[in-house]
């Protein structure tokens, strides 16, 4: 198999999904020391990758998929084993995965039967995800690596509701939009 430069930046997406399986574990067994070394290494394996495809050109449509896919692996995961371990609310966690799935279903749908989906995330959709990122660092940062005031953890969750409710209505709006204005014209 010959590996060209252009794929480098969707192999290492693919890693990053595959860091997942010890991430989870980490937390599962509440290594939380190397889980937190783990998701940092993801952090900057996904800033690496996209790096590299802004800067040197190398993106596709698949890596416009699979950069996204990475990122929403490794956080759902994250916060499945965060909330199975009492550390995140349990409303949460359902929440940041009802979103994702009406995103994916609405990209699916949006995809197969207005036109060809172009990956577009939003404003608020990168803060969201920002917050997210930013809320499982600090809950594993909490237990035992460095007590953080219980305040902080509180807004950081509110702040991730809040951003998750807001991207998901506007994605849903944005897209609906879209879509019939793309329907109206044909």
């Amino acid at each position: 198999m010959i590996v060209h430069r252009e794929d480098i930046p969707n192999l290492i997406s693919i890693l990053r999904i595959f860091l997942t399986i010890p991430v989870v574990w980490m937390l599962l067994i509440q290594r939380f020391d190397v889980a937190l070394v783990l998701f940092a290494i993801a952090g900057i394996s996904d800033g690496l990758d996209g790096f590299l495809a802004k800067h040197f050109g190398w993106h596709s449509r698949l890596g416009g998929l699979l950069d996204p896919m990475a990122d929403k692996v490794l956080l759902v995961s994250s916060y499945v084993c965060l909330a199975m371990l009492g550390l995140i609310p349990t409303l949460l966690m359902v929440l940041v995965i009802v979103r994702d799935l009406i995103i994916v279903t609405g990209a699916l749908v949006y995809n197969f039967r207005i036109e060809e989906l172009r990956a577009d995330p939003s404003l608020i959709s990168k803060f969201n995800t920002f917050a997210q990122i930013v809320l499982v660092l600090a809950v594993v940062l909490d237990q035992g690596l460095f007590e953080l005031p219980q305040g902080l953890l509180q807004f950081l969750v509110w702040t991730v509701f809040a951003s998750t409710v807001a991207s998901g209505a506007n994605y849903v709006w944005v897209w609906s939009r879209r879509a019939a204005s793309l329907a109206d014209k044909r």
